[in-house]
């Protein structure tokens, strides 16, 4: 994109009769001989490289298969694998089939997974044999489930799947674009996970936003996002967006937790020209020697998941040379808005509104709101609905309604807008802190705080307080040589105060060795606001 005015005031996407994402976009790439459509290694140094031609045969196939173990269109589908070829030929294989694919993380454990079956209804589950066990021990007492399939080894009570077995090729389903096609559940912070409902058009193929605009992403690009596959992301950033511009997917198979250093390794070695990442990651990056690394290949950095630090986007660029376009948009959404090469990049705004999207700032009535007024992110849904929202929230039609104000699809994240139309993040709608009057996002608090040289995580939340309603409260985990004290604390304090306006200064920081999170990694701030309450009672 060269010209934002131009693209956002001319681009439209609109809503065919018909859409198949497999059919439709990846197969028209498969024309291309010995085009890479994914290229994928491990901490083991396998490597194995797929052209679109491949995957297109390998995912018939795989379409075939499921076929002969009568599973169906509109069947439900739980996909459970770690980073593995089969998990992209799985969903390729399950959309030209119209079975409704359910991504899963490996992090689930058996009690998830039993309510995931429970509540969508599932039909069969795909894993492999390091995971089957915890499914095995998650189908105890429930019978819905029908098939149950490894994608590796054998198990009783199990159809091994064999990708070179013969089996007879199937004619192509056709797929309405408003009929089901995926479904996510949302990790929030409270209550039982809801599921999120997309479309064949709508999802899919909106995400040519994701790539085209917010990646910017070539043909000749190789691409990495690191993402859990049972996340939206990878359906974001290493699926439908490479995908849709006909970019080769780079991935990367490593067990344990996230190794900064082996990761800028992984990007120097393979040459990526194309990466995203959430902001936890580039926060642990820009801690290592960036210089140390040959990244000269590295075109296009993005990132997604939770606001980025202006310190570690200025970090990353003295280090690699290359901006972080930071992007925003939620499961139940593609992106929605982002910073784009072709316009400057603010440190620490979320960006402007992608093409396709009309987003705003609006009141509790709906209104939208002037420059530097805090309120509610929305996109506008009325006269038009623009392709690439949700359907809806299965089995809960009260909050899919409660999604919607007037003309507004409400997205629960609270900003303002700046002169130049840069939105600016402040916080979720239910952690906003209401202190003497003043309305304080834990985010800024937070960044504050990750400035400081001692600390490695930190969680601003509301706590009761009998003279101001509430007081700003920072849950801390110091880096590794550091110790707790008074004077640490003092000193975050005032650090703080310098930092940000004064009156957003945690007034009471506790030092802990962990903070609670998601599945998916994000802070539960409603657990640590939930004990504050309770510890006054």
């Amino acid at each position: 994109m060269f010209n934002y005015e131009h693209e956002y005031r001319t681009f439209r996407l609109e809503m065919p009769e018909k859409f198949n994402f497999s059919y439709d976009v990846f197969d028209k790439w498969a024309q291309e001989p010995n085009k890479v459509a994914l290229f994928w290694t491990s901490e083991d140094g396998d490597e194995k490289k797929f052209t679109f031609d491949e995957l297109k045969r390998l995912s018939l196939h795989f379409s075939a298969y499921l076929k002969s173990l009568e599973i169906n269109k509109g069947d439900r589908v739980l996909l459970m694998l770690p980073v593995v070829p089969e998990w992209w030929i799985s969903m390729l294989g399950m959309l030209r089939l119209g079975v409704i694919a359910i991504p899963a993380t490996t992090l689930l454990t058996p009690k998830d997974i039993s309510y995931r079956i429970e509540a969508a209804e599932i039909k069969a589950v795909i894993t492999d044999s390091e995971n089957a066990g915890k499914v095995d021990e998650a189908l105890s007492g429930i019978q819905t489930v029908k098939r149950l399939i490894l994608i590796d080894g054998m198990r009783k009570g199990w159809d091994t799947y064999d990708s070179k077995a013969s089996l007879p090729p199937i004619e192509k389903t056709e797929t309405m674009s408003d009929e089901p096609a995926l479904i996510y559940f949302t990790s929030g912070t409270t209550g039982p996970p809801k599921m999120v409902l997309h479309t064949h058009a709508s999802y899919p193929l909106a995400h040519i936003v994701t790539g085209k605009y917010w990646l910017d992403l070539k043909p000749d690009d190789l691409h990495w996002t690191l993402s859990d596959t049972g996340w939206a992301k990878a359906a974001w950033c290493a699926f439908f967006g490479p995908w849709h511009m006909g970019s080769a997917i780079f991935t990367h198979h490593k067990r344990g937790k996230f190794d900064a250093h082996y990761c800028l390794g992984v990007l120097e070695k393979y040459r990526v020209t194309s990466f995203c990442a959430p902001p936890t990651a580039y926060r642990m990056m820009v801690l290592e020697d960036l210089k140390a690394f040959n990244l000269k290949n590295l075109r296009h950095c993005a990132a997604a998941g939770e606001p980025l630090n202006p310190e570690v986007i200025q970090k990353w660029r003295n280090g690699t040379e290359r901006l972080i376009y930071d992007g925003y948009g939620q499961t139940e959404t593609v992106n929605l808005l982002a910073n784009f090469p072709s316009i400057p990049v603010k440190p620490g705004s979320m960006g402007r509104p992608v093409p396709g999207f009309y987003v705003s700032v609006i009141d509790d009535e709906g209104n939208e709101l002037s420059p530097d007024i805090e309120g509610e992110i929305a996109v506008r849904v009325k006269p038009e609905r623009p392709v690439g929202l949700f359907k809806e929230y299965v089995k809960k039609p009260a909050a899919t309604e409660k999604c919607y104000r007037g003309n507004w699809y409400l997205t629960g994240d609270r900003a303002y807008k700046d002169e130049d139309g840069y939105f600016w993040f402040v916080g979720r709608a239910d952690d906003i802190i209401l202190s003497s009057g003043y309305r304080i996002g834990p985010f800024e608090v937070e960044s504050a705080l990750l400035e400081h040289p001692s600390v490695a995580e930190a969680a601003v939340v509301a706590s009761p307080d009998e003279i101001r309603g509430e007081v700003v409260k920072a849950f801390v985990v110091l880096k590794r040589g550091f110790e707790p004290s008074d004077g640490l604390l003092k000193e975050l304090q005032e650090h703080t105060k310098k930092t940000t306006a004064p009156y957003k200064y945690p007034r009471k920081i506790e030092f802990v060795h962990e903070l609670p999170k998601t599945i998916t990694g994000k802070i539960k701030r409603y657990e640590l606001r939930k004990m504050e309450f309770e510890r006054r009672t």
